[in-house]
């Protein structure tokens, strides 16, 4: 598929991200959006991010900028480093998708771009900016300040006496998830370091991984398995039960920890935060399903309250802070940007604060459990004409469904949410950066909402190839 913006920043096959496409979208970019003095610029570990990376560089210093080239580095350690130097940013990643696949993630001075930047990114193609004089090229360490966000905020006994497994792959964090978790007293163990890119989709891991933790957990003696996707943006936790906790799960538990009060967040994520008895916070707003949609939610929670204690996160784990937050051992400033480390270690944290196993914690939620998965290779266009007969034909959505009972509720925020009189639910819904067709489902208990992926997944595969 020809590149395009999706969910979460450009995306396309390496062999159509061409030189002359990412000079243009870096150029548009400049052209379109704020970017202060300076662009910093970071890449994943994927074959294709050096060369595109350089491309970046190129278009930014054509354009009169400076260019300040962070490396190998983390989406949110690039995105911090940008906010306090009052810069703008782009990062080149792909974050999970498979390697023959990259992509460009932009970022103005204040953070994350909006999909009316987008528009004006797209509106701005074709312009052209190179100037008589280049930009400067400089190098700078955004590894540093996003460590010591972390070790300074929870302290050297934070994670005191676990043994944590780090599933290193090729996760471009994946040193940073070592000294993080060292530096707050944990033992870490890496595993599995990868010199090939694998795109660790963590909320939809394979079962072939998913069958490696038992053994990884019996070999190092783990209390717990840490890990994220390929840019770092999104995290992987997995307890002492040797269960995934659902991304959802670990933005609820980390805004309580964090004494969050609004929650921005996708209508796919979760619903225990709206049970009685597990959490209070004061508003909850539901949103469509990516970053730009939640960032939105929050600046206008934001707007209306200026000292709100709003965080957002998606079902994905990502979890982006809007306010100054107190961590066990200092502060911790907002980033409105998806994170995979403050979704890990708040978590852990108040585990170890509570002298209990993280899965002891979990046990005491509202028992709602969702699961997550995907069928590749289906074209966007294919799965958007599917989601669009369901909709429009209650008949037809009935029949599809009719294995599931009675349909007490449809939800069309993004995809399709089908709430079911038993309070089980299904979210169909295509991927909005690859070509995937994503299946989301939620029960009152987790083998439930296990099964209805699979049987959704099986359906669906059926039907679109029939």
């Amino acid at each position: 598929m020809a590149p395009k913006f999706g969910t979460s920043g450009l995306r396309g096959l390496v062999v159509e991200l061409t030189e002359e496409l990412v000079r243009d979208y870096v150029t548009a970019f400049l052209c379109a959006c704020p970017y202060g003095d300076a662009v910093h610029v970071g890449r994943d570990l994927r074959p294709s991010s050096p060369q595109i990376a350089e491309w970046v560089i190129a278009a930014v210093r054509d354009a009169g900028v400076d260019a300040v080239d962070c490396g190998v580095v983390p989406t949110p350690a690039l995105a911090l480093s940008s906010l306090e130097a009052g810069a703008g940013a782009v990062m080149v990643t792909g974050s999970h998708i498979p390697a023959d696949r990259n992509g460009l993630k932009f970022y103005v001075p204040t953070g994350e771009i909006s999909k009316e930047d987008e528009v004006r990114i797209n509106a701005a193609l074709g312009q052209g900016a190179k100037v008589a004089e280049k930009g400067m090229a400089t190098r700078a360490d955004a590894r540093a300040a996003y460590v010591a966000r972390y070790t300074q905020a929870f302290g050297r006994e934070a994670l005191a006496g676990l043994r944590v497994g780090v599933y290193q792959h090729s996760s471009v964090a994946r040193d940073i998830m070592v000294e993080v978790v060292e530096a707050l007293g944990a033992t870490a163990l890496p595993i599995a370091r990868s010199d090939t890119f694998i795109p660790v989709d963590t909320e939809a891991l394979d079962p072939e991984t998913r069958k490696l933790f038992a053994g990884w957990f019996a070999d190092h003696r783990l209390d717990v398995l840490i890990s994220t996707d390929g840019d770092a943006d999104r995290p992987m936790l997995v307890d002492d039960a040797q269960q995934v906790v659902p991304g959802d799960v670990l933005g609820a538990m980390t805004a309580r920890a964090l004494g969050a009060r609004v929650i921005c967040t996708p209508v796919s994520s979760n619903t225990m935060i709206e049970a009685e008895g597990g959490f209070a916070f004061d508003a909850i707003h539901r949103t469509k399903i990516g970053s730009p949609f939640v960032i939105a939610a929050m600046e206008e929670a934001l707007r209306d309250n200026p000292a709100a204690r709003v965080v957002g996160y998606e079902a994905n784990g990502g979890f982006l802070l809007g306010f100054e937050a107190d961590g066990p051992a200092g502060r911790l400033a907002p980033l409105m940007t998806r994170d995979c480390l403050l979704p890990i270690l708040a978590p852990l944290g108040a585990a170890r604060a509570a002298d209990k196993p993280l899965s002891a914690l979990l046990d005491a939620l509202p028992p709602r459990f969702t699961a997550a998965d995907r069928i590749q290779g289906i074209e966007s266009e294919i799965s958007k004409a599917f989601i669009a007969s369901l909709s429009g034909d209650a008949a037809a959505r009935a029949a599809f469904f009719a294995d599931t009972g009675e349909i007490a509720e449809v939800d069309e925020t993004d995809g399709l949410r089908v709430t079911f009189a038993t309070g089980d639910v299904v979210h169909l819904r295509p991927s909005g950066n690859a070509p995937e067709f994503r299946c989301y489902a939620e029960a009152s208990t987790r083998e439930t909402a296990s099964a209805l992926v699979e049987s959704y997944l099986a359906k669906l595969g059926e039907t679109l190839s029939a």
